[in-house]
């Protein structure tokens, strides 16, 4: 089934039952771009004074034609289309926590970094480090007003270093991070550019323990890789050096979410500061949708949606310091309510934590 054009996502909305509770008017950024959750566009940096949480698209795709099989604007459009999802619901009530998430949390929407239109069609070092840099400026505003900045990209590094390397270089002490993932992204070398500056797309993690000191591998929660995909000296080495790694095939076993969210503590020991990245390719075929979605990003034993959200409301409930998401599935209006949902559970657990809950 091919995505629906914006005029019918707005016409069933609309149409639905459910439609009496949202407003008839919902704050539009672009052409067939609405605001995230309807949520006011801030479109400079002063306009982001007071805010709690900041949404920022990163639609960067690397490499020189479509990217693990799947067409180079299905990745591009998931920022656009989890927006027009998110325009589907009509407030941020929660029934589940029976807590309305905008009023405790003012969230804006700062529409999307300005990437450079040849970092996608020249993915040169030089290009692709104006992209990061492009991101980079967008989370430190973020930053700057004191917010929590969540980012919606597609491939690293502009949604991956472009945000860890801010929060390392506020850090006054060392940085923790909780990353769910299919792969470890641990490669001495960016193979897109073979550029040592590039923190690529299976490169990004091994380059921020290497070029951001304030990441210590003893604060990484590291959370569900399986298979035949690493390289056993990269794995050996970051869980040597300390990395609290839960790969599907002990959750599976027996080691459940729950007892997941009790580990994440590891990110927070000790640290100032706590980075958290969701890599979507992690649901792999488990749900909600196809695995094959994914193309070749696509490994059996996945993780659920409920396993995602349930670790999104837990790190909420613990508090964090920047968000991003990349690989996000294409295609799939459902996947693209589930990134809605990892967003607002997160901040319905910043939102208990603020309220005292």
């Amino acid at each position: 089934m091919a995505y629906p054009e914006w005029s019918e996502i707005w016409r069933n909305r609309m149409d639905n039952t459910f439609s009496f509770m949202a407003p008839w008017y919902v704050p539009m950024m672009a052409t067939e771009t609405p605001t995230f959750m309807g949520r006011p566009h801030a479109s400079k940096p002063e306009e982001l004074k007071g805010a709690d949480v900041v949404i920022i698209g990163a639609p960067y795709v690397a490499g020189w034609g479509g990217y693990a099989g799947v067409g180079k604007e299905e990745w591009l459009a998931a920022a656009k289309r989890i927006r027009q999802q998110s325009a589907r619901y009509g407030s941020g009530y929660i029934q589940e926590f029976d807590i309305d998430v905008f009023e405790h949390l003012k969230m804006v929407d700062y529409g999307n970094a300005d990437i450079p239109p040849e970092s996608l069609t020249e993915p040169t070092a030089e290009n692709i480090l104006r992209a990061q840099a492009a991101v980079e400026k967008k989370v430190n505003d973020a930053l700057d007003a004191g917010a929590i900045p969540i980012v919606i990209g597609q491939n690293s590094p502009c949604g991956s270093f472009a945000i860890a390397k801010p929060v390392a270089e506020r850090a006054k002490g060392k940085v923790g991070m909780i990353s769910l993932d299919t792969h470890w992204d641990i490669a001495p070398l960016d193979k897109l550019t073979m550029d040592p500056r590039i923190a690529g797309s299976d490169s990004w993690k091994y380059k921020t323990y290497e070029l951001c000191p304030q990441y210590d591998m003893a604060n990484l929660v590291e959370i569900g890789e399986r298979g035949m995909l690493e390289d056993k000296v990269q794995v050996r080495r970051f869980i040597a050096g300390g990395t609290h790694f839960f790969p599907m095939w002990r959750i599976r076993r027996g080691f459940d979410v729950e007892k997941i969210c009790g580990e994440l503590r590891h990110a927070y020991d000790g640290t100032d500061k706590v980075y958290v990245h969701f890599d979507m390719d992690v649901i792999g075929g488990a749900g909600p949708a196809s695995g094959d979605i994914l193309g070749d990003l696509a490994e059996p034993i996945g993780m659920t949606d409920y396993e995602v959200l349930r670790i999104a409301y837990e790190v909420g409930r613990r508090g964090l310091d920047a968000m991003s998401f990349i690989c996000i599935p294409p295609g799939s209006p459902v996947i693209y309510r589930l990134i809605v949902y990892v967003i607002m559970y997160l901040c319905a657990g910043l939102a208990e934590r603020r309220a005292g809950r």
